[in-house]
């Protein structure tokens, strides 16, 4: 999604991750949530948050990757921001701990590859940078369904939270082998409709 825009992409998850490696009380903290596949607590989030759209670049917009994941933080984000469109995806269980699974990440550039579904032309390999790829700690099937259930506690509350409050634009994935490029086309379609003020190489 953010090749199609001119503003950054915000990922707590990402930022977390990367806290992890970290040798310090922290990041110990961050991995021993992580590791079980539950959420780092809204404390810990919502500061990391807050000083990262403190940052210049993030001045002109950005897209939340990962954030509000409880209700909690969903409070906390009105006061210091505001909501222009959520983006709701909606996948079937079954192909989200699939994809999921087999995802690889590039080290070096963050490029997101499928070692079923979308491979890189060597194995381990970005086709982009040349980067090393590597899966996920909490990419793992077991991890991922506890995630799943997570998010049915903590997450799906927030869909009633903000009907009526903000407008949803949607992308449904019936099947496992579809491009990404179509849910993202869609996607954009959906914000187009909202006439907000976007930039970008929205076609």
């Amino acid at each position: 999604m953010q090749s199609k825009f001119d503003i950054p992409a915000i990922s707590t998850g990402d930022i977390l991750r990367e806290m992890a490696k970290e040798e310090t009380q922290l990041a110990k903290e961050i991995r021993e949530f992580m590791s079980k596949g539950e959420l780092v607590p809204d404390k810990i989030v919502i500061e990391i948050l807050k000083e990262k759209l403190a940052e210049d670049v993030s001045k002109n917009g950005f897209i939340l990757d990962g954030y509000p994941r409880t209700l909690g933080q969903a409070k906390a984000l009105e006061n210091f921001t505001r909501n222009d469109a959520i983006i709701r995806l909606r996948v079937p269980e079954w192909i989200l701990v699939e994809r999921l699974s087999s995802r690889r990440i590039c080290k070096a550039c963050g490029a997101v590859y499928n070692i079923r579904f979308l491979k890189p032309k060597n194995p381990g390999i970005c086709d982009k940078c040349g980067g090393q790829l590597y899966q996920r700690i909490d990419d793992t099937p077991k991890l991922i369904k506890e995630r799943l259930k997570v998010y049915e506690r903590q997450t799906r509350p927030l869909i009633e939270y903000y009907k009526g409050k903000v407008p949803f634009v949607e992308s449904n994935t019936e099947k496992i082998d579809i491009p990404p490029d179509i849910a993202v086309a869609e996607i954009i379609k959906g914000l187009k409709k909202l006439n907000l003020p976007l930039k970008g190489k929205l076609g």
